[in-house]
């Protein structure tokens, strides 16, 4: 697991003046921690966690010297600007299921013949322990055709029993379309409207 140092904000400092001088703001909370303890993170070592992790991922925070396994809750980023603004990460506690997500990977789109694959959904949202924390579902598409829809209660997620999905079992994840150029034969009331 990755370890990313981070260090204790003093709240006496402005935010955008923290991000002028090469910081990103953040929040380490959790059950064991009393209050939120307000962070700044150097922007290298925040772009190193942007590249490396996601929303959902499992990481360790050196705070000072003391490590935290921690999950990565929420990533403010700021595309006009093209630069991370803020992160949010939950201690975690042994033996308490947290809310997370996972990312949903689609794999073999190209082997689906007749169709194009249209992803409907790009997480799922569950709860678990620690040691069951999911960051990616990978989907394989290489047997679906045209017409075969997938829904979250299809994927191995769905199946593990050490996690409790709170995203709708039957949301559509993926389905697989008719090609938009392919040729749609004209009704006769379209063609007396033209």
């Amino acid at each position: 697991m990755n370890t990313y140092k981070v260090q204790k904000r003093d709240m006496e400092t402005k935010a955008k003046k923290l991000r002028r001088e090469g910081f990103v703001t953040g929040n380490l909370f959790g059950k064991e921690i009393k209050e939120s303890i307000p962070l700044k993170i150097e922007r290298k070592e925040a772009e190193r966690l942007l590249r490396e992790c996601m929303k959902g991922s499992q990481v360790l925070l050196d705070l000072e010297g003391t490590t935290y396994d921690v999950l990565v809750k929420e990533m403010d980023y700021n595309s006009m600007k093209n630069e991370i603004m803020e992160m949010d990460f939950q201690a975690l506690v042994k033996g308490e299921k947290v809310h997370s997500v996972a990312e949903i990977v689609l794999h073999n789109k190209e082997m689906v013949v007749g169709g194009v694959v249209d992803q409907l959904l790009t997480e799922i949202a569950y709860k678990a322990e620690p040691s069951a924390l999911v960051e990616k579902v990978i989907v394989d598409c290489s047997t679906l055709k045209l017409g075969d829809t997938l829904k979250v209660a299809d994927l191995d997620i769905a199946k593990d029993k050490d996690i409790d999905i709170t995203t709708h079992m039957d949301a559509p994840v993926v389905s697989v379309i008719a090609p938009r150029n392919a040729e749609i034969p004209e009704t006769e009331e379209e063609e007396t409207a033209e």
